[in-house]
Formats: C-alpha cells, sequence, structure tokens
C-alpha cells in the first residue's frame, strides 16, 4: 500500500488540526484561498494543477459550499472520482443542518430541516458528495460539526478584549467541539473507513452560551458580563441564523463506531486546556 498523501481543500484552522495528528509518514498537500501559507491557490472556478492529484490517498474538504454549489465538486468531482488509490474523503459539515428541535436531541439519523440558507447549502453539499459515493464508489465520510472552539477561538479571547456577552434565551442549549478533538475523530475514521457513513462531531454536554462565557470569566478571575436578553442583543445576520437553532446534539455514533475518546468532554475541560496553554 502507498504512503498516505493528504489532499486538504480549505488547510485553515479546523483542517490544520487533523494534520498535527499525522504521523511521519503523511505527506500533505493544502489549498487556501489565495495560496498562503505554502498552500496551492484554489477556489470555485480555479482549478488545481493535474500533478496534484499524483498518489492521493485521502482527502478533507473544509471549505464552505457558494450558493452555486460546493466548489470543490464543481471543480474537480472527475479527478476525485478516477483517483486510483483513493481510501478516505472527509467532507466537514455542521450540525446545522438539523435546524431547530426546540432543545431536543438529534443523532445522524433526524431529519434535516435547517432553519436558514447556509444550512439548506449544506444540506446540498452533503448530498452532492454522497452522490459521487453512490455513482462511482468513492469514499466519502460526513462529518457534522458543532461550534468549533480551541485556542484563539474560545470565551477568552472577547473577555480580554471587553466584547464578550452573555445573551439570556432561556432553555437554548448549543453543542460544541474543541478543534483538537475534531482532529483526533478524522483520524480515527482514517483507520476505520466506513464509506458513505455520517457522524457528529460533538462534546457530551450541551450548553447555555452564557453559561460558557460566565465560566471563562471565573477562570480568568473577572466579573462575567451582564445577562443581555436575546431580543435586546442587535445580533447580525449571521449571529441570529446561529440563535434560530436549539438542540442537543448526540456523540454517541463516534463513540460506538470510531472508538474516539474526546480529550475535552465539555466546555469546562476545554477551557481549562486553553487557558493552561496560555491560550
Amino acid at each position: 500500500m502507498s504512503a498516505p498523501h493528504l489532499l486538504c481543500f480549505g488547510l485553515g484552522y479546523t483542517a490544520s488540526a487533523f494534520v498535527r495528528r499525522l504521523g511521519p509518514e503523511w505527506s500533505v498537500t493544502g489549498t487556501s484561498r489565495t495560496g498562503e501559507r505554502d498552500c496551492l491557490p484554489f477556489d470555485r472556478g480555479r482549478r488545481l494543477p493535474d500533478t496534484v492529484w499524483h498518489g492521493v490517498t485521502h482527502i478533507v474538504v473544509s471549505i464552505p459550499p457558494h450558493p452555486q454549489g460546493d466548489p470543490v465538486l464543481a471543480c474537480h468531482a472527475d479527478d476525485i472520482a478516477a483517483l486510483p488509490a483513493l481510501r478516505w474523503v472527509g467532507y466537514l459539515s455542521t450540525t446545522g443542518v438539523y435546524g431547530t428541535l426546540d432543545g431536543g436531541w438529534v443523532d445522524e439519523t433526524s431529519a434535516l430541516h435547517p432553519t436558514g440558507e447556509r444550512g439548506r447549502r449544506r444540506v446540498a453539499a452533503e448530498a452532492a458528495w454522497l452522490d459521487l459515493w453512490r455513482t462511482h464508489g468513492t469514499p466519502v465520510h460526513i462529518f457534522r460539526l458543532a461550534g468549533i472552539y480551541g485556542p484563539g477561538r474560545s470565551a477568552f479571547d472577547a473577555l480580554r478584549a471587553g466584547t464578550a456577552r452573555r445573551i439570556d434565551s432561556p432553555g437554548q442549549l448549543f453543542s460544541r467541539i474543541h478543534v483538537d478533538d475534531i482532529g483526533s475523530v478524522l483520524l480515527a475514521s482514517t483507520a476505520r473507513p466506513r464509506p458513505g457513513a455520517v457522524y457528529n462531531v460533538c462534546d457530551d454536554e450541551p450548553a447555555a452560551q452564557a453559561d460558557v462565557v460566565a465560566h471563562g470569566a471565573r477562570l480568568l478571575g473577572i466579573a462575567p458580563p451582564p445577562l443581555t436578553p436575546l431580543a435586546d442583543a442587535d445580533l447580525s445576520p449571521t449571529a441570529r441564523s446561529f440563535w434560530a437553532d436549539n438542540k442537543r446534539v448526540s456523540n454517541a455514533l463516534i463513540k460506538r463506531e470510531l472508538g474516539v475518546a474526546l480529550a475535552y468532554p465539555d466546555y469546562r475541560a476545554g477551557l481549562a486546556a486553553i487557558l493552561a496553554t496560555g491560550g
């Protein structure tokens, strides 16, 4: 079997956490929109050179879909389907595809009823990637990520900047996941591929946004910001779409099938680790 060669479409914050877990036997090629960080430039309408595909065994896609569809499939569906040594494709989606369940639980078998346009684009992109599996046998795996946090992207950053808010929306819960645990889940899937699989990637404890910010403030030894009613929060359209959903996401499948043991099973463990490393 050839040495593993990973092609990352969108080698950013999340995909980099996966790359950090790979052993020395792996080679990695990454893309970014403008070609920074030693990456190849890629965006809709800008194809990668044909030489990129030589020896590719694994692909991860972390680029969100455009209004016109998934940019990777638009440019390279045929190239991916024709790869002779391809063992695994990971498409990074979002738990936003489920929409709102008024605080109820969802798992991978739950119906998809996204509440906004971005969620509907994700549903369409997932379907297109799974169609590549059904039509060509491409080993596609879908990972529905909860709210991502980690070093440099946590409650601490806004608290230190003085811009943190605690939004009061009684009964509204969100699932989240530490970026390093995403990397662990993806690596576990490469070791146990099941083409056509869909996985929720989240921690064990859905929690209110206000509780997470308050706990971060306690860890920093500062007073938490006051509660602001959701109706008075003056949120951006993107933020409003986030607050339109209310659900608990089950992570039972990644534990049962992939044998994943989360390093940060709840936000308290995740925030403590970020603070301990100066994040």
